[in-house]
């Protein structure tokens, strides 16, 4: 019996090492909790130093499409997925001080801001306030900013083409002066109609449906 118990012994302290400590595992999950509420304050990046631009469309799973956890990107959703000035002030920031080396712009197809004309959205806008848009304060939180002498139509910024938009959204960040030049700007468009991504002007649809 105590040879026995000797080789119990024996194969407990073999496995014990491989096993690692327990308090070794309690310490590193505090750790990883601290480093998640204070990331920001240690200046941990987002998990795959990304920041999305995409429309606020409830019809795209933004994480989904582009393989996301929560923690790996730094998500901004706004109508159309537009570069507005607030864009380039959040991508400014992050590429500039949260270390984030990528930007993508996540357009997508039978997008609210290709469904009216310029004259309809002015026009609804008009009757909102009862046909008197000068005195409109536009962004009652910062006063400071506003759209100087662009019309009502050019602040909307509606889509004639959401390819040509996606692209030239891309190009934009990518030459911004705020913007840092190692940061890598993308675009794509998601298809409600096919649940998938493509890239800009590149409509397999008219491939396939047409003839050579």
């Amino acid at each position: 019996m105590a040879h026995h118990t000797h080789e119990s012994d024996e194969a407990h302290d073999r496995t014990a090492p491989e096993a690692g400590r327990v308090h070794e595992t309690v310490e590193s999950g505090i750790d990883a909790r601290d480093d998640w509420a204070c990331r920001r304050r240690k200046g941990i990046p987002t998990d795959k130093q990304l920041l999305v631009v995409a429309c606020m469309d409830e019809r795209i799973p933004v994480e989904d499409v582009l393989g996301l956890s929560l923690g790996d990107a730094q998500i901004f959703r706004n109508a159309g997925g537009k570069v507005t000035d607030d864009v380039i002030r959040s991508a400014a920031l992050t590429t500039q001080f949260f270390d984030t080396t990528e930007i993508i712009v996540l357009n997508h197809t039978d997008c609210g801001m290709m469904s009216a004309s310029d004259e309809a959205i002015v026009d609804g806008f008009q009757a909102a306030v009862n046909g008197d848009l000068s005195d409109l304060t536009l962004d009652p939180s910062l006063p400071e900013l506003n759209i100087g002498d662009a019309s009502i139509a050019e602040w909307v910024r509606m889509t004639d083409d959401i390819d040509v938009a996606c692209a030239a959204q891309v190009e934009y960040l990518e030459n911004h002066d705020l913007i840092p030049e190692n940061v890598t700007v993308s675009g794509y468009v998601y298809e409600v109609e096919s649940g998938h991504l493509r890239r800009p002007g590149e409509r397999i649809s008219e491939n396939v449906n047409e003839r050579a």
